[in-house]
């Protein structure tokens, strides 16, 4: 069996930087344990699988180690590959998700705009294991529906962390968002999720979900401007439309290949 695969930067406007992403097109599902294989074997922080659904696409993420239930730049890669790669000749694409619900993007000039459902984050106690996962104490903790978010006094802090990758991935949680109102941007994060087996993730669509909202509400405006500070930065606008987050970003073509898996070895 032959199958493509492209690798595409998300949230970026250059190579070597934002959040690399693996995209399969399928005709039809592969088995769980195929595509988890595959994302293994790519050993990058997502993969996404997608197959037609009538007019749309059905789409599902893993990490080298598991199955995720929401993924932003690997959503925006894999738009990103039927816009420019795959001859989708359309303004805007709807992917399914089991697990998400319908999620669409849509296309303006370079720029991709991801349309996700908002999270519902609450404020949870700072307590010893949350203050023991970075080096610098956090003001203040929430949980949302996937992650922990904790926030910190400003921008030095976020790029100065030091996580505790150990205490992170005792966590009941997908990961930990750390955030602080931003010198460059509105605000500024940075993502770790051992326990989905990406230690440092270098730039998380999906985690804006939760940070739009937050930083909404506390800045008093719901059109913001986002670094997430990694080792490879990914820059992002985000647009908070009541129970809906906009999540803009550009994207970038890396490598286009070729898988081969042999049946019945």
């Amino acid at each position: 069996m032959k199958l493509k695969i492209y690798q595409v930067d998300a949230f970026t406007d250059r190579v070597f930087a934002g959040n690399p992403a693996a995209v399969c097109p399928l005709e039809k599902w592969l088995s769980d344990e195929e595509m988890q294989n595959i994302a293994m074997e790519n050993n990058l922080a997502e993969t996404a699988f997608y197959v037609p659904h009538g007019k749309d696409f059905q789409i599902r993420w893993f990490t080298p180690s598991v199955e995720v239930a929401l993924c932003g730049h690997a959503t925006l890669a894999a738009a990103y590959v039927l816009f420019h790669l795959e001859n989708y000749s359309a303004a805007s694409i709807s992917f399914h998700s089991r697990q998400s619900g319908i999620l669409t993007v849509t296309q303006s000039g370079d720029r991709l705009t991801l349309n996700f459902p908002a999270d519902e984050i609450h404020p949870v106690e700072l307590n010893s294991t949350l203050s023991a996962t970075f080096q610098i104490q956090p003001k203040l903790a929430f949980k949302g529906k996937t992650d922990y978010m904790l926030v910190f006094a400003d921008e030095t802090d976020i790029r100065d962390l030091r996580p505790n990758l150990e205490t992170i991935a005792q966590l009941d949680a997908r990961g930990v968002i750390a955030t602080a109102k931003g010198d460059i941007a509105d605000f500024v994060c940075r993502f770790f999720a051992p326990q989905s087996g990406i230690n440092e993730d270098p730039v998380t669509g999906s985690a804006y979900t939760s940070l739009a909202p937050y930083w909404a509400e506390r800045l008093g405006k719901n059109s913001l401007s986002a670094v997430q500070l990694s080792a490879r930065k990914g820059y992002l606008n985000c647009n908070l439309r009541g129970e809906r987050v906009e999540i803009s970003g550009k994207a970038k073509l890396y490598m286009t290949g070729e898988i081969y898996i042999m049946q019945d070895q």
